[in-house]
């Protein structure tokens, strides 16, 4: 149920953001106690990123439900546009002057990472308390013939899931985008250094995309639940979207070969656009996942494409690690997972087994 899990999830983010708090002056403890609460923090991640369906079936009526995934999946994506201003308007950059670093700088680096670290404490302490205080796990009624059903099992589902060809295309459809995406924002002060754009700017690049790409996506959301059966249509504006968008991005930072005019306007507007048209596309793909692959339970369904956007992510941060000198490269796999997606999308044959369910047995 949500309640137990939500709980586990909060107290395991507690409890690590505990340990990167703990006051111990020698370094190798400190750093051992910090990859350790990472590590906790990191187990909480799959709660955060894939109950968002499971707790809209479970709690909202069919013509809400794509709206409730949307809000509980992309609020999760307004802590990450947050990191993108407290990281460089919070705790100043050692690489902004010319001079050495003193020992007066790194200590005031040093105390500001300390406060931020303290605020994190803070506020995941006070998000578990709000849970433990009151957080049920299902309403007294199900709002919905599917809240009410019976689903698979976890055996049955994982084999259902991986027999399944039209849930692995769309998977992939949401996977190579997103993942790549995910680790090219990671490090988009670093690709935005070389045209001389400030860690602060990146940012604020950063932080714009990903709030447009929440409020479209709950805008996106609250369209396909007055308009049922749009999910694929709308998947396919947004892709085509992404890939005008990066593709832009990318020829404007090769100003040596398109002569496009590389200015701060263009670089915010191709930036930002990008993460708008692919956060946005998060709730919608999860909501045909589940559609896709129903009766499987939604947070297996979410789980299994969630871990391959993150091995995609890893994938390519792997190769940054041996060619972090130049990022051009870096840069052309935004447009083409994009178009790979759109392809995928524009393969696929989409299915609506749940709303099916709940439209015909209501009636």
């Amino acid at each position: 149920g949500l309640r137990v899990t939500v709980l586990l999830t909060s107290s395991l983010m507690v409890l690590g953001a505990g340990l990167r708090c703990v006051p111990v002056s020698d370094l190798e403890i400190r750093k051992k106690l910090i990859h350790g609460g990472q590590l906790l923090n990191g187990l909480a991640g799959p709660t955060v990123m894939n109950a968002a369906p499971f707790l809209s079936t479970t709690w909202f009526s069919p013509d809400e439900r794509a709206t409730a995934t949307a809000i509980a999946s992309l609020l999760n994506y307004l802590g990450a546009a947050g990191a993108f201003l407290v990281g460089p308007l919070v705790v100043p950059s050692p690489n902004g002057t010319s001079r050495l670093v003193t020992q007066s700088n790194t200590e005031h680096i040093k105390d500001r990472i300390e406060a931020v670290l303290y605020a994190e404490f803070g506020m995941v302490s006070l998000i578990f308390s709000a849970a433990l205080a009151y957080f049920p796990s299902r309403p007294p009624f199900p709002p919905s013939v599917a809240a009410a059903s019976q689903r698979l099992s976890y055996r049955r589902s994982f084999c259902r899931l991986l027999s399944n060809f039209r849930f692995l295309m769309i998977a992939l459809a949401y996977a190579i985008p997103l993942g790549v995406f995910s680790g090219w924002s990671g490090v988009l002060d670093l690709i935005l250094t070389p045209v001389h754009v400030s860690q602060v700017d990146a940012g604020w690049i950063g932080f714009w995309s990903i709030v447009g790409g929440c409020v479209v996506g709950i805008a996106m959301a609250r369209f396909a639940d007055f308009i049922r059966g749009m999910l694929k249509f709308i998947l396919l504006l947004l892709l085509s979207g992404a890939t005008l968008a990066s593709t832009w991005f990318t020829l404007t930072c090769l100003t040596s070969v398109t002569h496009l005019p590389l200015t701060t306007a263009t670089l915010y507007t191709s930036c930002i656009l990008l993460g708008i048209f692919l956060n946005s596309s998060v709730p919608i793909f999860f909501e045909l996942f589940v559609e896709t692959v129903y009766p499987v339970p939604e947070g297996i369904t979410c789980g299994v494409v969630t871990f391959l956007s993150n091995v995609f992510m890893g994938v390519l941060l792997f190769f940054l690690t041996f060619y972090h000198t130049e990022f051009s490269w870096f840069n052309w796999c935004l447009p083409g997972s994009c178009l790979l997606s759109l392809l995928l999308i524009l393969c696929f044959r989409e299915s609506y087994d749940r709303l099916y369910l709940d439209v015909v047995v209501s009636v």
